[in-house]
């Protein structure tokens, strides 16, 4: 499987394509009549993103997550925000002309614990599971916080070949956790989608043989200074864990975050071939519930809902303080310069998490550009007005 899954690791961000329009409304059961190759994912039409990203595991091998036996209960307090006002450089839309243009298959909205908002679209509901894309990075980036909370790893400045010794002698001797997670190791990579000589359209993806590109690659500058985004890096984060628990990904995911924290769903997480290692950069597939419940597990600082810890006392802090590299980045997380912070993935996947407003919003889309910064930024601009909106109704209900 010479691309392996999907070429999908080329999915962590930065592709810019142009689908044939929006995404229309499917039936969940007529699915399998839409459904494409993964070969050519990134060209999929807009019904072929809809039944396969509700149905990946049908196309590509996964490992299952399984839910817990008695999930987390999110109390439902709803909050007209149909017509609520998004601002953004184009012009103003309401939120649900948001969701039209922008192809949003499911929106929730969790504030102070509790469903404020919540809408599904295009055939889904609070069943549908929904691949995530590089937003599960940011799920690896939290379990490799609670590998060092349970002693697998000792420290994040631990060298990358320590757990990855196949990768002695390359230029990755010298990069430690904290700079792949940062993803700046300072070694040479090219993830310029459009240029098939481009690292990211050469590398094989299946994991001995992405060990043996990797090995070649120079070094650029020196670790810790320079953010360069490295897709590669993202699975090196994965394997790196998997080395250090002695386990698979999912099963670690399953008994230390996805049970314990009361997720309602089983997942799906993809795997780079079959009967492989997981992607630790894309492709867990779940519910928009169960992606609101991962948002709420960080804002809890990892912490389960009994107030057991999962995570190092101050990891979410450490996790989403700004690297040298780049003011807007930190582990696998992206940053929003005001204390928010995101993960994100193409498409328009996404979970946001405003701690000082106690906020939780997540969303799964099927959009027809799998990036650009003006989608970025106009979904930033949604999740930013209806932080402001449930802000504006908590002070008038205090105020009443």
């Amino acid at each position: 499987m010479k691309r392996s899954l999907f070429l999908l690791v080329g999915l962590l961000l930065s592709f810019t394509l142009q689908a044939h329009g929006g995404a229309p409304y499917i039936d969940p059961a007529h699915d399998s009549e839409h459904l494409g190759s993964v070969e050519n994912l990134l060209f999929w039409t807009p019904e072929q993103q809809v039944a396969g990203y509700r149905n990946m595991e049908k196309l590509a091998p996964v490992r299952w997550v399984r839910a817990a036996d008695g999930p987390l209960v999110l109390p439902e307090r709803p909050v007209d925000l149909d017509t609520l006002p998004v601002v953004h450089e184009g012009g103003n839309m309401t939120l649900a002309e948001y969701l039209e243009s922008q192809s949003v298959a499911g929106l929730l909205v969790i504030k102070d614990g509790v469903i404020a908002y919540e809408r599904y679209r295009l055939g889904n509901d609070s069943d549908s599971r929904w691949i995530s894309y590089s937003v599960t990075k940011s799920v690896t980036s939290m379990l490799i916080g609670a590998a060092i909370h349970d002693g697998y790893i000792a420290s994040v400045d631990e060298k990358v070949t320590d757990y990855l010794p196949r990768l002695k002698g390359s230029s990755y001797d010298q990069a430690s956790i904290r700079d792949v997670l940062h993803m700046a190791s300072g070694v040479a990579w090219d993830e310029t989608y459009d240029d098939p000589e481009s690292d990211i359209n050469q590398a094989n993806w299946n994991t001995l043989a992405l060990y043996d590109y990797l090995d070649d690659k120079p070094r650029n500058g020196p670790p810790g200074e320079t953010f360069n985004y490295n897709t590669a890096e993202s699975n090196l984060v994965g394997n790196l864990l998997r080395s250090a628990i002695g386990n698979n990904l999912s099963s670690y995911l399953e008994q230390r975050i996805w049970q314990p924290f009361g997720m309602e769903s089983d997942a799906a997480w993809g795997l780079t071939e079959p009967g492989g290692g997981e992607f630790g950069g894309c492709c867990i597939s779940a519910t928009l519930r169960d992606y609101g419940r991962i948002g709420l597990f960080a804002l809890n600082n990892g912490r389960l809902p009994d107030g057991t810890p999962v995570l190092p006392k101050d990891w979410m802090k450490e996790s989403t303080t700004p690297s040298k590299g780049a003011p807007y980045y930190g582990y696998l997380w992206w940053l929003l310069g005001d204390g928010a912070y995101r993960a994100s993935g193409i498409f328009g996947q996404g979970i946001y998490i405003d701690p000082a407003a106690n906020l939780v919003i997540a969303m799964h889309s099927a959009r027809p550009h799998a990036s650009r910064r003006e989608d970025s930024a106009l979904q930033l601009a949604m999740y930013r007005a209806i932080a402001a909106a449930l802000a504006r109704k908590q002070t008038a209900v205090v105020g009443q």
